[in-house]
């Protein structure tokens, strides 16, 4: 097992390092020069000996290549770079939208976890019966309609013509609330987008927790325990939806990546101030090291929970061992 896992993480190195790479050549190759967003549209525009000082400032006059090289080495230290448009570090603009981004993705994955686990039983238990159709056409209206949709829907409906939940946002901007009264905010304004983003999630994990546990009903063990005179209800318990789990420790897993960068989407339509707003936002400026440092970000992430998504399998079902 420790071999196992020191070989993991060895090789999640030139991983992340060909993620990077293939990153900074995406950037790089986009459209627009950076250096826009330091022009003042109601001053004059700077010279030419200004704009080429600036790029050698800023490292931009340099081959591609070396460019790469100077932000890995500079990235291994810690240090990502400067935004273009905030004048701040990096590392200093993600540290502050991480933490609404990790509330948002914690909530999204714990709505669609606490959900999909019983609808997916009762779908499967209740096979061919009007609340299984219903279910399976409530999934394949989820799985087909785009979160931007689903955000814009929630927001009319419950924003707009009702008014029972905030629009956008985090916190209400009239108000300077603390206490219980800024955590009940924050919950009002954390609803929708909770919801619009759990969505998608909670339609694919139903229909793979329900195929799973079909797939599991019809294994000899569970004939061998109903045949021994075990209740239903201790099949599905104790054999069933245990061995069922492994599918979806997997699309957990893979969703870790959603505490990070969240749904960019999503954040950007409800005005979240997480790393996909960010991210969107500095997408439309150009400002590419913020670009460059989310994306890095989310690809640890996105390596890290295929990681422990592979130890939970261990865990959960016995049988698995690693080498």
């Amino acid at each position: 097992m420790t071999r196992y896992l020191i070989r993991r993480l060895l090789q999640m190195i030139p991983l992340l390092i060909g993620i990077s790479i293939l990153s900074f050549l995406i950037i790089k190759a986009a459209p627009g020069d950076p250096l826009v967003v330091y022009i003042d549209p109601n001053k004059p525009p700077p010279s030419a000996e200004d704009m080429a000082r600036l790029r050698a400032q800023l490292g931009l006059d340099q081959p591609i290549p070396v460019q790469y090289v100077r932000w890995l080495g500079s990235a291994l230290q810690g240090d990502l770079g400067f935004s273009l448009t905030g004048r701040r570090a990096v590392s200093l603009e993600i540290a502050d939208r991480l933490p609404a981004t990790v509330l948002l993705g914690i909530s999204s994955l714990l709505l669609a976890l606490v959900f999909s686990i019983p609808v997916a039983l009762f779908s499967a238990i209740r096979r061919y019966t009007w609340g299984d159709y219903l279910i399976t056409t409530l999934s394949f209206i989820g799985l087909s309609m785009p979160g931007f949709f689903i955000a814009l829907l929630l927001m009319q409906i419950f924003s707009v013509q009702w008014r029972w939940l905030p629009t956008t946002g985090m916190r209400n901007v009239r108000e300077s609330y603390t206490g219980i009264q800024a955590a009940i905010d924050i919950g009002q304004h954390l609803i929708l987008p909770t919801v619009a983003l759990a969505a998608a999630s909670l339609a694919r994990w139903v229909r793979y927790q329900r195929s799973s546990i079909l797939d599991v009903l019809s294994q000899d063990y569970i004939r061998t325990a109903r045949a021994k005179g075990m209740t239903e209800g201790r099949i599905l318990r104790v054999h069933a939806l245990r061995n069922a789990l492994t599918p979806l420790v997997t699309l957990i897993g893979l969703s870790i990546p959603q505490l990070v960068s969240g749904s960019f989407i999503i954040e950007f339509v409800f005005g979240w101030p997480g790393l996909g707003l960010l991210a969107v936002n500095a997408a439309l400026k150009r400002d590419f090291p913020i670009i460059m440092g989310v994306t890095m970000l989310s690809a640890l992430f996105i390596v890290l929970g295929n990681f422990f998504a592979d130890l939970a399998y261990h865990f959960i079902d016995p049988r698995i061992r690693y080498e």
